[in-house]
């Protein structure tokens, strides 16, 4: 009996160490967004990987805070701007998203409504880094100067 006890023992700490090495083996991605120098930088496991040009509000938005995103959507029209287009959506609050733009050359400055803008390749990495490793492991960061850490 105690055999077995000891068996069931050692397979359950077995399975538990799997569970938390597959757990560990997801990145975790941290989305900084620096509306101050309208730049972005994404760190996956604590080593920055991109950092891009954004253009966020005119009127200061999105507000600053921290975020999850809430859903993903590869292709997405505004209902409230005319239709216009925003590809590779990651919405966080409210409405406001990080996505792609057609206006490439705002880039570095305020130029939205309220969104943050992307170079539309950038958003479809960004898009696809969110996707692959989940909304839950992914933090969104929206800061009026500094970058915020972790």
């Amino acid at each position: 009996m105690r055999c077995l006890a000891f068996i069931f023992l050692l397979a359950g700490v077995c399975l538990a160490g799997a569970l938390a090495g597959a757990e560990s083996a997801q990145a975790d991605i941290l989305i900084n967004v620096n509306k101050g120098a309208q730049r972005m930088t994404v760190t996956v496991d604590g080593t920055p990987r991109y950092t891009w040009a954004i253009s966020s509000g005119l009127d200061g938005g999105p507000p600053s805070g921290s975020y999850r995103p809430e859903r993903l959507e590869r292709t997405w029209y505004s209902q409230k701007y005319d239709f216009s287009p925003m590809p590779h959506s990651i919405f966080f609050f409210h409405g406001y998203a990080i996505h792609g733009t057609n206006y490439v050359s705002r880039l570095g400055r305020r130029a939205s409504h309220g969104c943050v803008r992307l170079h539309p390749r950038h958003a479809a990495t960004l898009f696809a880094l969110v996707q692959e490793h989940g909304k839950r492991r992914t933090k969104i960061v929206v800061t009026d100067g500094h970058y915020a850490h972790r």
